[in-house]
Order: structure tokens, then C-alpha cells, then sequence
């Protein structure tokens, strides 16, 4: 059995799972309402204060599918009671981030500074001028929305200039010396 796909889900006050046909699974919580279409050969059941995922057979897809579909139900049970976020930093000499309504503006060392509007269901906070957070209650959308901010200036390895995740680790490089 797969670990993690046996274990059940709590189901935390104020929170309603609910699962139709084609296992089109509808979380509501304080935060708001994800809906999404699982994997139509696993059975979810909701039992009292818990949801469980049982797979037909032991076929290696469907072992792989177990503990995937019973992460993604978590993943939006935990997104509707808190919610999900990500923390980057933009380093790098003049490089800043600002907020102005929905539109976030990047200065990257680029000839023109980079906006970027935030899709729905995400928010952006910018913490003095270089630590912006994303936050919303999909955490696929927060973590693709930051990959996406990430991707507009890469960290690279000599200066560190870039944007980084905040629990990223940059690996160094040491410059070209002089000859001797």
C-alpha cells in the first residue's frame, strides 16, 4: 500500500469536501472554493470528518495515482483553511520590485521595468523593495505564478544578482584572475 495514500484526510471545521461523479472533488473553506477533477479510477470517499483514497488494484499506475490524488485533496483542504505562499528576494544593485493595485513592476537592470499582473485567486505583497510574497489558496497557481516571476531574472552564480526563492541556496562560482 502506498503511505501516504492510505493515510486519511482531516477535515477541518468550516470546511465541506464534496465529490460528484467523474471524481470532481469541491472543497469550500473560509478562504474560498477549489474545484478539481481527480483521476476517475480511485474511489474518494467522505466519512464523517475525514476523507479517504482507495485505489482498485495493485498495477504500478495506480499505486502512482494513490498518493497523487490524496496529496491534491490535502493540498486544497490546506489551501482553503490557510492558504499557500511563496517568499522570493530580489537581489542585485538597483534592482527593486514595487506594487500598484494588481500590477507588480520589476526593475531588473532591463531597459524597461517588467509588469506583471497577478491572475486571479493570487495575490502579491511586496515587502520593502526587494521581498515580494505570493500568496493565494491553489498551491499550484502560487508556485507557477513565482516560478513565473522567478524566471523574469534567474540567479546566477557569481554576483548572486537575480531573483531567488527565499530558502534557495545559490551555488558560487569564483571569477576569472589575473595572470601572473
Amino acid at each position: 500500500m502506498s503511505r501516504i495514500g492510505r493515510m486519511p484526510i482531516a477535515i477541518p471545521a468550516g470546511v465541506t469536501v464534496e465529490v460528484a461523479e467523474n471524481n470532481k472533488v469541491t472543497v469550500k473553506g473560509p478562504k474560498g472554493t477549489l474545484e478539481r477533477v481527480l483521476p476517475s479510477e480511485m474511489e474518494i470517499k467522505v466519512e464523517g470528518a475525514e476523507v479517504t483514497v482507495s485505489r482498485p488494484n495493485d498495477l504500478k499506475k495506480m499505486k502512482s495515482l494513490h498518493g497523487l490524488t490524496r496529496t491534491l485533496i490535502n493540498n486544497m483542504v490546506t489551501g482553503v483553511t490557510n492558504g499557500f505562499e511563496r517568499k522570493l528576494e530580489v537581489n542585485g544593485v538597483g534592482y527593486r520590485a514595487a506594487k500598484s493595485g494588481n500590477k507588480l513592476t520589476l526593475s531588473l537592470g532591463y531597459s524597461h521595468p517588467v509588469e506583471m499582473i497577478d491572475p486571479d485567486g493570487i495575490e502579491t505583497v511586496v515587502e520593502g523593495q526587494n521581498v515580494i510574497i505570493v500568496k493565494g489558496i491553489d498551491k499550484e497557481k502560487v508556485g507557477q505564478f513565482a516560478a513565473n516571476i522567478r524566471d523574469k531574472r534567474r540567479p546566477e552564480p557569481y554576483k548572486g544578482k537575480g531573483i531567488k526563492y527565499a530558502e534557495e541556496v545559490i551555488r558560487r562560482k569564483v571569477g576569472k584572475t589575473g595572470k601572473k
